[in-house]
């Protein structure tokens, strides 16, 4: 005797919108899409940059303008997004033993939020900000 085993209905385009994890999730990835896209741009200007000054001047004009402000302000935005769901997520995998005893995942992100903070404040001032 054979059984049909029981499959659950899952709705193909709206599975996400079941439970705000599931959102959160999503966003998450919609972030890396954007990452992407701003690092294929600066690829796009370094290629630019080494074709000749008239080709990167057409570049920075295409970067500076209210299109290429706008797309690099969301860029950001997004990329704050990306890292502080990134940092929430590391103790979860990459949980740290010390004397056999697991160490707060608070810890662990606000270790995080600090090396990044004095990264990007070395980073400002080697640039000259």
């Amino acid at each position: 005797m054979s059984r049909r085993p029981y499959i659950r209905p899952v709705q193909r385009s709206t599975w996400w919108l079941a439970q705000p994890r599931y959102i959160r999730y999503m966003a998450r990835e919609v972030t890396s899409a954007f990452l992407c896209a701003y690092s294929l741009l600066i690829i796009v200007g370094l290629v630019r940059l080494a074709q000749g000054p008239l080709a990167y001047d057409a570049f920075l004009a295409a970067v500076y303008s209210t299109s290429g402000q706008v797309f690099s302000l969301l860029t950001l935005i997004f990329a704050i997004y990306h890292t502080y769901t990134w940092f929430q997520v590391t103790p979860k995998a990459m949980p740290i033993r010390k004397g056999g005893k697991l160490i707060a995942g608070s810890i662990i992100v606000g270790a995080h939020w600090f090396v990044f903070l004095i990264a990007s404040v070395i980073i400002l001032y080697l640039v000259g900000m």
